[in-house]
Parts: C-alpha cells; sequence; structure tokens
C-alpha cells in the first residue's frame, strides 16, 4: 500500500493556501466565420522542447545521486523505450559525476510541461508510543475494524474516536497519530526500544480537508507559518478538547496495521522503496508510475523553507490530493530533520519531462563543463 494511499497529505500539504491570483490576459478578437463555412480547428501547439543546458540547476546538480536513483527505480516504467534506456543504467557501472550527467544527456530529451502548479513534500514520521494509555500517550491507533463497510463514508473522525478501543495497537501522543494519519505510515518507538511500522490499513471514505486554512482564518496561526511544525506544536500545547477541535476539522480517519520496522524506507504506489530527495506522488491519471521529471520549484510561501528544489525525481507514488498535471510531492526521507523541512515546503513548481530518446544506442559524450 502507498504511503500517500490515505490520500491525506503531508506538513505543508496541511496548507491549503490558494494559489496566487494572475491577472488574466484579454484574448485577441476573433474573426466570425463566413456563413456556411464551418470554423478552423485551432492548431495544436507542438511540444515544447529545450536542452538540458536550459535547465536551471542542472549543471549543479547530484547526477551520482541520481543516477543511483534511476537505476534502482527504472523497471517500474513499463514502455519499451523506457525499458530499454533502464537496460542501460543497469549495464553501466557506478558512474562518476560526469558520466552519470552525460548518460541523463544521451538517453532523454527534455519536454517541458506547459504552466506552474505546486510542490510540496512528505516523509515518513517516527514517532514514540505505548503499549498502554497515559495522560500524555491517550490517542489508540486502531486496527481496521471488522464492520468497515458499516462504517465507510458515514462515521467521521469524531465519532470513531468518541467509541471505545478495546484492540488498539499501540498508543501515541493525539497530534502526532494526527500527523501520522495525514502521512499514511511510519515508525513507532517503544520505551524498551522496539521499533515497529505502522502501516495503511484503511480510512473511513470521507473526504481530507486540511486544518491550516481554518487556523489561519481563525488567526490561531499567521498566514506565513502555517508549516506542519507550527501546526503540531499549536496542537500539542492546547491537547485536550480545544485541539480535538480543530483536529476534528479533518473527517478523514486511518486505521493502520504493525510490522516488524525492516529499516527500510516506505514503499510508494510503485510496490517499490522510495529513494529520498529523488522521487514524487504524482497525479496518476496525468503520469505514469517511472516517469522521470527535472522538477524546479521557488517562491516559497511557508517561513523558513528551502529557497529551491531543483532535481531528478521519478514518480513512485501518488495521493488523492494530488491533482494535475503540474503539481508533485516530492519525499524527503524518514525522521524528524526530513518532517521539519517537509512542513515548510510549498513552492511553485514548473516540471519537465525527460523522454527516453528511442532508436539505436547513443554515444555517451562527455558532459559540458
Amino acid at each position: 500500500m502507498s504511503l500517500r494511499a490515505c490520500g491525506a497529505l503531508a506538513g505543508a500539504l496541511l496548507v491549503s493556501a490558494c494559489a496566487t491570483a494572475r491577472t488574466p490576459v484579454e484574448p485577441p478578437p476573433q474573426t466570425p466565420p463566413e456563413p456556411g463555412r464551418p470554423p478552423a480547428e485551432a492548431p495544436v501547439p507542438p511540444p515544447m522542447t529545450a536542452e538540458f543546458r536550459d535547465l536551471r540547476g542542472w549543471a549543479q546538480a547530484d547526477h551520482v545521486a541520481a543516477f543511483a536513483a534511476y537505476r534502482a527505480t527504472c523497471h517500474v516504467a513499463k514502455g519499451p523505450a523506457e525499458a530499454e534506456v533502464c537496460r542501460r543504467a543497469r549495464a553501466l557501472p557506478d558512474p562518476g559525476d560526469a558520466a552519470a550527467r552525460a548518460f541523463f544527456e544521451a538517453n532523454f530529451r527534455p519536454q517541458p510541461m506547459a504552466g506552474e502548479g505546486v510542490l510540496t513534500a512528505y516523509y515518513a514520521p517516527e514517532y514514540e508510543a505505548r503499549r498502554k494509555p497515559d495522560a500524555e500517550f491517550s490517542a489508540p491507533v486502531r486496527p481496521k475494524p471488522a464492520n468497515h463497510a458499516a462504517l465507510s463514508g458515514r462515521a467521521d473522525r469524531a465519532a470513531i474516536e468518541a467509541t471505545p478501543a478495546p484492540d488498539a495497537l499501540a498508543w501515541m501522543r493525539p497530534e502526532e497519530l494526527f500527523f501520522l494519519q495525514v502521512q499514511g505510515s511510519g515508525v513507532l518507538t517503544f520505551p524498551d526500544g522496539q521499533r515497529v511500522k505502522a502501516l495503511y490499513a484503511a480510512h473511513n471514505d470521507l473526504p481530507f480537508a486540511g486544518i491550516a486554512n481554518p487556523m489561519r482564518d481563525r488567526g490561531l496561526l499567521a498566514a506565513d507559518n502555517t508549516s506542519g511544525e507550527a501546526i503540531r506544536a499549536w496542537l500539542a500545547e492546547r491537547r485536550g478538547a480545544e485541539a480535538d477541535a480543530i483536529m476534528r476539522l479533518n473527517p478523514r480517519y486511518v486505521w493502520f496495521r504493525l510490522e516488524p520496522d525492516d529499516g527500510r524506507q516506505p514503499v510508494g504506489a510503485a510496490g517499490i522503496p522510495l529513494p529520498p530527495e529523488h522521487s514524487i506522488a504524482v497525479d496518476l491519471s496525468q503520469h505514469a508510475l517511472g516517469s522521470v521529471f527535472w522538477i524546479d520549484a521557488e517562491a516559497p510561501i511557508l517561513t523558513g523553507a528551502f529557497p529551491t528544489y531543483r532535481q531528478l525525481v521519478v514518480a513512485l507514488d501518488t495521493g488523492g490530493a494530488i491533482k494535475g498535471p503540474v503539481r508533485a510531492d516530492l519525499y524527503l526521507g524518514s525522521g524528524p530533520a526530513a518532517g521539519v523541512e517537509a512542513g515548510r515546503v510549498r513552492h511553485t513548481l514548473r516540471m519537465v519531462r525527460l523522454v527516453p530518446r528511442v532508436g539505436p544506442e547513443p554515444a555517451a559524450s562527455p558532459a559540458a563543463p
């Protein structure tokens, strides 16, 4: 099951901020067609093209890390051209930066996508847990209920939380369970040192609703300080009825299953572990799993965010709230540092699809200095 299968949004995705409004351009006047003559069809514009040297940040990218992530995941793509380029990658000994860059430049051609969208980020959280409840660890990690079909689409977060939890798998701080449900999976650590993975089992089939905008609109958080980190801190400081009321604005509820922690990265929708910083969740109605992109993201709206994200990524995951062609959710890894960073990512995004070159195997030319 995908790390993003619950369809919720992580960290900065809790920030359902509106895109910057743009002034519409007045279209030129249209000449009406002559009587009896059908209007001419608008010509279909050819795909945009670019060179690798046109990609901002390409020369400075970590091509070795990008190649390692691509080679480990390229088998996901099913097209014959993709399979051929994957074969070439797997036949290549571990390259240095210049050779890795030359491989991409010889085997792909950049195809910029029209328009701008939004980049957000997610991560695999790690949280403390208890086997019995107490005043601090009071929220049950619930398994998928036997009557899930009866609850589906009917019982919201408040109704489920009001029921006893005799079969609880573990107990967590309420705000951390909320974030675990937003992420869809994570690692729980018990006082004796045991670590287990909490994996998505099911949800209640009600729509996800972000809580950042309501918190901003109510004056609970500043408009530029609605990161995941800020939201979590506010909920922790007001643990109890006040925080519960805010979390219950999101009616979606997620159930889990526990498995031993194998130390590997979580598995995305493609069924393989996600390479941190080089894998994204996308809208699968727009893109196929295994598609390769160059992302160029800038102009963050949240305080403390990194200014840019420019790197090669592979589409390996999806999420119910990831919609549209120029929309990506970047996987940043696991643990607290990844969580802080993910919670600040909401950047203006441009995407460039890297299309495999077909035909005979190209000769790898040295990378441009």
